[in-house]
């Protein structure tokens, strides 16, 4: 099935939310504070947002934390993120299984150390069967390189013989993603200002809604995901279509 065919009507909820969740060190800059305080108050406001889309019935939350190109920032912060990320999965991963989350993570683990990746994958088999809300975690990931390994699986199977590479079409492409398994985002938020992806989901923001708010990680609050997801409800998808075939889709 495409991520066309699975896109909800008009007007209604977005099914997939994904956050790029920027500006944490400008928040606890401009209150003189430690970057590490700004990436604590995020952790904060994921709780508030993850219990948003359950109250609203989002299905899936997609949340960038860590991105392949976050290991360029100083050493102490990047060590503070990735002890933040275990402290706060360690914390985190039984509340969300008691209340019916599944929590997923997307990313290179290789980087990660032993004892890490075991807790990830632990989270990931305690709370396969829960089917409220889906949380998928992004961390060491980047679009490119979520294409980059796409390609290799089809390189691999056509050096095995097993695909000839005439048979290599987009959907096939899509289902060696990290993503195979969800539809497409619906609706893409970045906090804090910035007008760009930054290689988060390349392949599966092809017809994305695009919303963009000058408000900081931190202060990104339930009423703010609401006026993010009513613009989403504004919009009209059309996906190559023209709005009058869209409405003659949708109109009883």
């Amino acid at each position: 099935m495409s991520s066309e065919d699975q896109i909800p009507q008009s007007g209604g909820n977005p099914r997939h939310i994904a956050i790029i969740m920027d500006g944490n060190g400008r928040w606890a800059e401009r209150r003189h504070m430690p970057r590490a305080f700004g990436h604590q108050a995020g952790v904060k406001a994921v709780r508030k947002i993850v219990e948003a889309c359950g109250e609203n019935k989002i299905k899936i939350l997609t949340l960038f934390a860590f991105s392949s190109e976050n290991w360029r920032r100083p050493k102490e912060e990047v060590s503070l993120l990735i002890s933040l990320f275990s402290s706060t999965l360690q914390s985190e991963v039984e509340k969300l299984h008691d209340n019916n989350i599944r929590l997923r993570f997307i990313g290179d683990r290789g980087a990660f150390s032993g004892s890490l990746q075991q807790k990830m994958t632990a989270s990931e088999v305690l709370t396969q069967d829960n089917s409220a809300l889906t949380v998928v975690i992004a961390v060491n990931y980047g679009g490119q390189w979520d294409m980059c390994q796409a390609f290799q699986q089809l390189s691999d199977k056509m050096d095995k013989g097993k695909l000839p590479k005439q048979k290599i079409t987009p959907e096939l492409l899509r289902l060696h993603l990290s993503t195979a398994d969800l539809p497409d985002p619906d609706l893409f938020i970045r906090t804090g200002g910035e007008q760009r992806v930054s290689n988060f989901m390349l392949w599966q923001l092809a017809y994305t809604e695009m919303y963009f708010t000058p408000l900081l990680w931190p202060d990104f609050d339930k009423p703010a995901l609401l006026e993010a997801i009513a613009s989403f409800k504004s919009r009209q998808r059309r996906f190559g279509h023209t709005g009058g075939q869209i409405l003659k889709n949708i109109t009883p």
